[in-house]
């Protein structure tokens, strides 16, 4: 029949799996502009009149990898593990993406690749890509070769073409070793 469950479901732990077993997580984040904040995307500073509103320093690119790289080992969101506290106020998302990468350890998967796409209207970030790639690998301990960083516009649609907010995605591999 429909929707009967036959014989006794196991449940297995998702972690316990083979070396050389994949996991694959997705990641999104997106952060309205404010004046008075600096912006930070990828780990580095960027030169903008307007920074991303948030508890920490709202850096929507290495959110959105952090949410992929917890989503790869069903440990949730980003907002289980770094509540709103004092901890966490103003702290630099790098500092976050490293205490991720521990959890990924800890549960013996390592990084293969981080494919990331920023979609900010401006500004340009052509010009920090190299930069962004290298301080996500550094808090990884990756290789910046691991990490790809792509930017996008909105084509002024929404509130990211409208240069309201900024958005990000990240997509990863992770590999049992």
């Amino acid at each position: 029949m429909r929707g009967e469950l036959i014989g006794a479901a196991r449940v297995k732990d998702p972690m316990k799996k083979e070396p050389g077993s994949f996991r694959i997580g997705i990641g999104y984040d997106i952060h309205p502009l404010v004046e008075g904040r600096p912006l930070f995307i990828g780990g580095v500073r960027i030169d903008h009149d307007r920074g991303l509103a948030g508890h920490s320093d709202a850096d929507a690119l290495i959110h959105a990898l952090c949410d992929a790289l917890l989503g790869a080992l069903n440990l949730g969101d980003l907002g289980a593990h770094f509540p709103e506290t004092a901890e966490w106020k103003d702290a630099a998302s790098t500092r976050i993406l490293a205490r991720v990468a521990g959890m990924v350890a800890e549960r013996g998967y390592r990084l293969v690749n981080a494919d990331c796409i920023v979609n900010a209207e401006e500004p340009s970030l052509a010009p920090y890509r190299g930069e962004m790639a290298k301080a996500i690998a550094a808090a990884l301990g990756v290789e910046a070769g691991d990490v790809s960083i792509k930017a996008t516009r909105g084509e002024g649609l929404g509130p990211i073409g409208e240069k309201r907010a900024i958005a990000a995605e990240a997509v990863v591999l992770l590999e049992k070793v």
